[in-house]
């Protein structure tokens, strides 16, 4: 005997859609919200004691006091900056590596000597007429990259350090400063040598040119000679004044 199929049956089978799978809602890890509230909380302490600074002087008393980088527990000293207040150009570079971090100034190992002699090479130093910072005041573990969190929580302090050193020009050197200062995801590469905007609403605009670090340009000495040409607009830009 044969089996007796239900064509209407089948039928009604195949025109019934399958439900769609739905795919679970991310979880936001409590943790990860709490790190991040955390953070903005930081980033915000520091702007308040950074705008009531009415000198870099006194800037650099409220960075060395400020608690709120946990890579300050690891670090020997807090770097601020060197050179000579009221100068037109204003370098700025990464952070302080473990020579600058022992010494608590920016840019005193071999990469800081390449960058006297580049400097020098424009008719400028520290002791005249050039001031030297960096985006992040303290060495981070094992010479890393400071993080985008650790950079944000420094921000307005190196805002702050801008504003009061009214430089005519910043000299930003390497990747790191670079996209820190103009907010930026484009390589240096691609920025190096150009004269860039930077504007921070009422409190000032100024003129940016990157160019590759030093430590950079000691791993890759090829590339020293465009970094000559990038210092060559620098130095073009401030004599125009």
């Amino acid at each position: 005997m044969g089996v007796v199929v239900d064509i209407n049956h089948l039928l009604k089978q195949q025109a019934t859609p399958k439900p769609k799978s739905v795919s679970p809602r991310p979880i936001t890890s409590p943790v990860n919200i709490t790190k991040e509230k955390e953070e903005h909380q930081e980033a915000t302490l520091a702007r308040s004691q950074a705008n009531v600074c009415r000198s870099l002087q006194e800037l650099k008393s409220a960075i060395e006091k400020f608690d709120g980088c946990k890579l300050k527990e690891g670090a020997t000293n807090t770097v601020v900056y060197d050179g000579t207040i009221g100068a037109d150009l204003l370098v700025i570079g990464e952070g302080p590596g473990a020579q600058e971090d022992a010494i608590g100034l920016p840019f005193v190992g071999p990469a800081g000597k390449l960058l006297d002699n580049m400097l020098a090479s424009i008719n400028r130093s520290r002791k005249k007429n050039t001031l030297i910072s960096n985006v992040n005041y303290w060495r981070p573990p094992n010479n890393r990259n400071p993080s985008d969190e650790e950079l944000a929580i420094c921000r307005p302090f190196v805002e702050r350090l801008i504003v009061l050193a009214q430089p005519k020009l910043i000299l930003c050197v390497g990747a790191v400063a670079t996209s820190a200062v103009l907010k930026t995801g484009k390589t240096i590469s691609s920025l190096r040598g150009q004269l860039c905007d930077l504007t921070f609403n009422d409190k000032g605009h100024f003129k940016v040119i990157p160019t590759f670090h030093p430590a950079y340009l000691l791993r890759r000495p090829q590339n020293k000679s465009q970094a000559w040409r990038d210092l060559l607009k620098a130095e073009e830009f401030l004599d125009s004044f």
